[in-house]
């Protein structure tokens, strides 16, 4: 089994939290900070379930104008890693 480590970015917007991986270009939210980040969570498992599933390219950065690290101020933002457990499963 591998192991995918990538970065989850935090911030709220409104009344709500927003969740992204710059790296998968996943996004998500959430009404608390906790339900944002296990939101994001999920969606990046799915989206590369997805991807390894349809043979498709599972990296996508964002680009520098819509990174939030580079458009909010730093201390506005909770960056943080996550790990995603992939299983690779070969067919015939």
């Amino acid at each position: 089994m591998d192991m995918f480590v990538f970065t989850g970015i935090l911030w709220k917007e409104d009344n709500e939290y927003s969740a992204l991986c710059p790296e998968l270009d996943v996004a998500s939210q959430g009404k608390t900070s906790a339900e944002a980040r296990k939101n994001l969570l999920e969606a990046a498992s799915l989206h590369l379930e997805g991807s390894f599933e349809d043979g498709l390219p599972y990296l996508r950065p964002v680009t520098s104008a819509n990174d939030p690290r580079n458009t909010l101020p730093l201390d506005t933002l909770e960056i943080f890693k996550f790990k995603v457990d992939v299983a690779v499963k070969a067919y015939a």
